[in-house]
């Protein structure tokens, strides 16, 4: 087999490959805040986290509150489901224009007119405990 037809099998040579290692101990609570640091910095290799924070790379610290999470994503499936009020309104009506007559479409509108009311209320509650929920949790937050 001529040389310009070899197959290529395995990896490729890196082209400054990492030849040189280095051995550090810790004490059980240095280990420890070495871990905690690890973990905050999402990083998958711990290699690469001490090269990073040796060489004055930013390391990057994502702190995940789980109620907050859970939070924004109850918010968002709320107002979802205020979207989807939202086009069954307009599915509504333009059902009650062209299948009653004027007089019964006009009796419905005023019931979902109440009804619709009601919903705007409850939308002005939520909002308003959602902008105190905002307001508490950054006063909790810049305390920290």
């Amino acid at each position: 087999m001529d040389e310009t037809r070899k197959r290529k099998v395995g990896r490729l040579p890196k082209k400054d490959p990492a030849v040189f290692r280095y051995s550090i101990s810790f004490s059980r609570e240095e280990h420890d805040k070495f871990l905690t640091l690890f973990e905050q910095s999402r990083q998958k290799v711990k290699a690469h986290f001490i090269t990073s924070c040796i060489f004055g790379k930013p390391v990057k610290v994502v702190q995940i509150d789980k109620g907050m999470q859970d939070y924004y994503m109850r918010l968002t499936t709320f107002y979802g489901q205020f979207r989807a009020i939202g086009t069954n309104y307009n599915q509504l009506v333009k059902a009650l224009k062209s299948n009653f007559s004027e007089k019964k479409a006009m009796a419905l509108l005023y019931k979902l007119e109440k009804t619709t009311i009601e919903l705007v209320e409850l939308q002005r509650k939520i909002s308003a405990q959602i902008e105190e929920f905002e307001r508490k949790y950054s006063d909790s937050w810049s305390q920290k």
